[in-house]
């Protein structure tokens, strides 16, 4: 058993270890506190409340151990409390919390910005911008691709998951609980087919000769080349069930950005930062965007989002047009530096692939054995298995749930996802160790033996 040392704090042990029922009895009446005083359109995924964390455990209020599978939604990359991110804070944290960059600058919204424009994919001039959350980053690099090209049109994918502001919601593809019930919706927003070789119409083979023609004939013919701005694509879909396109679809629509002058943007808010066992998704096939929102993974678990692209792009916007008064906030630009520079002297992108390497032949190994499990898919510490009715492609939702909640009683914390609600996604810390990889796995196996056959 391996241990997990904090900054300030006692070690962690890196074990699954429960002793109560989930959620235990200190997690249920704080349950009954939390749903008489917050608001119920904020979900949580397991009733148990957190009271410390590290590696790949947190820890409940009943001194429950569970292993983490979701990383808070791929945001503990470099783990819970990690040494070099703590550090920094608490330093930043006693010199000051704020000024508005706006207001007054300091050096860490400035060294956050040239760590961006360093690690991002492609060696041209680059500037950066920094916001607080994914959907902010999202929004405002569509803003800054509108006042670029003089263009308003925008095209996003089916399956895509972009935010939760009114624009952001115009760009997701799925209703609930997004958008149910919250429009109108930004106008100038245009929807074409992902490249998804699970539910390709002609099948996984013919998915990669085929989509790239069939998304940017409906593009020519639906909307028009001189009036589109910004095709925004995840390159590996989150919450739309971790849709990994074939090879050569994001070259080829890379490409035909650069030929139309379209801005090319990559929403890499969920898996950038070593996440899929490179620095950035687009990396793996040397895709390099005009612009590339960040999020999660940023800053080890504080509120942080940029934009960073190319300097001609992103210096078209005049003076004031962009910022927020918490925007880059010292502490959280902190928290950043402390993350980036965790991933480079740990070498998290490595860290990932060997996360990979362990667990996706075990999920292909449950695909076997469970023909419930359609679809094996993912890169590096982002994976996933799309469950079906087993000899179709009909989405199994209710398999999908049972699977999550009886992995949940058994102390291992996983997420869903997808259009349909039928993907159980992997995000585990990438600083997990193997012992609990491998722990994680046998919950999850077991969690599959307790289907009906």
């Amino acid at each position: 058993m391996s241990v997990h040392p904090t900054v300030g704090g006692p070690a962690i042990a890196q074990q699954r270890h429960l002793v109560t029922e989930i959620p235990g009895p200190i997690s249920r009446k704080l349950l009954a506190r939390r749903q008489a005083s917050v608001a119920r359109g904020l979900s949580h995924v397991l009733p148990v409340f957190v009271t410390a964390a590290g590696g790949g455990v947190l820890i409940d209020a009943d001194g429950n151990s569970l292993i983490d599978f979701g990383s808070g939604i791929a945001v503990t990359s470099v783990g819970n409390s990690a040494e070099l991110v703590v550090t920094r804070v608490t330093e930043q944290v006693a010199q000051f919390t704020h000024t508005c960059f706006m207001v007054v600058p300091y050096e860490g919204y400035v060294q956050v910005c040239e760590e961006l424009n360093r690690v991002t994919p492609g060696s041209h001039d680059k500037r950066s911008a920094l916001f607080n959350s994914g959907a902010e980053a999202v929004e405002n690099a569509v803003k800054i691709a509108r006042h670029a090209t003089g263009r308003q049109a925008v095209v996003v994918f089916d399956h895509a998951y972009h935010g939760r502001t009114n624009l952001t919601m115009a760009m997701t593809a799925k209703n609930m609980p997004y958008k149910d019930g919250f429009g109108p919706f930004a106008g100038e927003v245009y929807r074409v087919p992902m490249a998804y070789p699970f539910r390709w119409p002609g099948g996984p083979a013919r998915c990669a000769a085929e989509a790239l023609d069939v998304v940017t004939g409906l593009i020519h013919a639906q909307v028009g080349e001189h009036r589109v701005a910004a095709v925004v694509i995840e390159p590996i879909q989150g919450e739309g069930g971790f849709i990994v396109p074939p090879d050569g679809f994001l070259p080829g629509l890379a490409g035909y950005c650069r030929e139309h002058g379209i801005v090319f943007i990559a929403d890499e808010i969920q898996s950038g930062f070593c996440r899929t066992g490179d620095w950035f998704a687009c990396d793996h096939e040397a895709v390099v965007p005009d612009l590339v929102t960040t999020a999660k993974g940023i800053a080890g678990g504080l509120p942080l989002a940029a934009v960073t692209g190319r300097a001609d792009i992103m210096d078209s916007v005049q003076a004031g047009g962009l910022g927020g008064t918490y925007g880059g906030n010292p502490v959280a630009c902190a928290a950043a530096l402390g993350a980036i520079e965790t991933m480079t002297k740990e070498d998290l992108p490595a860290a990932a692939r060997r996360v990979g390497e362990v667990m996706l032949p075990r999920l292909r190994d449950l695909a076997r054995r469970y023909p419930v499990i359609g679809d094996v898919r993912g890169r590096g510490a982002m994976l996933a298995i799309e469950l079906v009715k087993p000899g179709t492609i009909e989405p199994d939702a209710a398999a999908t749930s049972a699977v999550a909640r009886a992995c949940h009683a058994a102390g291992l914390i996983l997420l869903t996802c997808g259009t349909h609600g039928n993907v159980l996604r992997f995000l585990p810390p990438l600083v997990i160790s193997p012992d609990l990889l491998d722990e994680g796995m046998g919950i999850l196996d077991d969690a599959f033996g307790q289907l009906p056959s």
